[in-house]
């Protein structure tokens, strides 16, 4: 098995087990944190753990290695097709040299509120209050409003996601979040890490942009959330 399967689960078990909520085989991520969770298997007693966490007519977001098939007691709600997608050793980009004279920003509590905004309006991924305690995330401001961001989410040993990677719609164009990924990139590798992200299998874009950068394919997953029905 390799690291990064089952990496919800392993995140929750490891690095940031202290954000998990427990019954028995599965693990979420406390609601304001992230709608994550994940179970030791994806089978009857993993989803039946799992749906002591949830709570009737309320939600989790899982990944998994096939597509979802109906389970008593929940109802599919969304999903997607993910690409896993991992940065090569080899791939050694530097610091950030240009954000058009913006200056790269550590962002924490206080811009919350300008967090949630962007990625409401972006779509990223799921991003809630605390979501920005999952590690570092930096932006770019323009006339004082953050245009652009990117952080760090699931954590294992020796692997940090790269997450809520977004522009504001008026900006794109402008090379904001290879600048942004590069930085967050740095950061991982200088802690002796190795970076790696999800994205959705039909985003063109964003995976020439995460190839450009040195990240590769790793695996096909089926994020899918799910809502409990009693």
């Amino acid at each position: 098995m390799h690291a990064l399967d089952n990496v919800i689960w392993q995140a929750l078990i490891t690095r940031q087990a202290r954000f998990a909520e427990i019954s028995d085989r599965a693990r979420r991520f406390v609601h304001e944190v992230s709608p994550l969770a994940g179970f030791e298997e994806p089978n009857d007693n993993g989803y039946a753990s799992l749906s002591k966490l949830v709570g009737a007519g309320t939600t989790a977001a899982v990944f998994l290695d096939i597509p979802y098939s109906q389970r008593s007691g929940w109802e599919f709600v969304v999903g997607a097709p993910l690409l896993q997608m991992v940065a090569e050793p080899a791939s050694r980009s530097g610091h950030p040299t240009s954000s058009n004279g913006y200056e790269l920003l550590e962002l924490g509590p206080a811009d919350s509120p300008e967090m949630l905004a962007l990625t409401a309006l972006t779509k990223p991924g799921p991003f809630g209050t605390r979501t920005h305690e999952l590690g570092t995330y930096i932006g770019l401001r323009q006339e004082g409003k953050l245009v652009a961001m990117a952080g760090e989410r699931l954590k294992i040993p020796g692997y940090t996601e790269i997450s809520a990677v977004c522009t504001h719609p008026e900006h794109n164009g402008k090379g904001y979040a290879g600048l942004l990924m590069t930085e967050i990139m740095h950061r991982i590798r200088d802690r002796g890490e190795t970076a790696f992200l999800h994205v959705r299998q039909d985003n063109a874009r964003a995976i020439t942009l995460y190839e450009r950068l040195g990240f590769q394919a790793r695996k096909l997953l089926h994020f899918a959330v799910l809502r409990k029905l009693k």
